[in-house]
């Protein structure tokens, strides 16, 4: 793995300096097990400036399949206490240089880690402690990883000066 990074100058706020992009599966790329038309391509452009990782308890069994991508690296992990694995995970990372996206109540304790934390409200809504966890809130992750791939976006989004 190369050195990557995505440099975000926020004004009025901290720069950051992101390396990995952290996602959830179900409820975030997938619906039903099925990944959303997109989301790969999008992930591949990514893929040049943030190392990819999905991590998932993969309640569907379909994302080892789905992810079979060299650009993406799979994380499964155990069905019990997925909040403190997924927070363990950034933290092994580097907190400061993760964005990590998700929406369920397992996600919450990683995206109140991570430098940037990122909800979704799509087919599945999302839970309000996790909403509240964010920094950023989306409706659709095609939306989300476009402004990733036009960073200019998140700067608007996130100013305070």
């Amino acid at each position: 793995m190369g050195f990557k990074m995505l440099l975000l100058d926020i004004p009025g706020g901290a720069g950051l300096q992101l390396a990995h992009l952290v996602l959830d599966y179900n409820g975030t790329l997938a619906c039903d097990g099925q990944l959303k038309p997109g989301v790969l391509a999008q992930l591949e452009r990514l893929a040049e400036q943030l190392n990819i990782y999905v991590i998932t308890a993969d309640t569907h069994g379909s994302a080892q399949q789905a992810c079979d991508q060299a650009f993406i690296h799979l994380q499964v992990i155990a069905k019990q206490q997925q909040d403190q694995q997924k927070q363990a995970f950034i933290e092994q990372l580097g907190a400061s240089h993760c964005i990590a996206v998700g929406n369920g109540i397992n996600d919450g304790l990683m995206l109140k880690t991570a430098a940037l934390g990122v909800a979704l409200i799509q087919e599945e809504g999302c839970a309000t402690q996790t909403l509240l966890a964010s920094d950023l809130v989306f409706q659709q992750v095609t939306d989300l990883l476009d402004a990733l791939l036009q960073p200019k976006r998140l700067i608007a989004t996130l100013r305070n000066g």
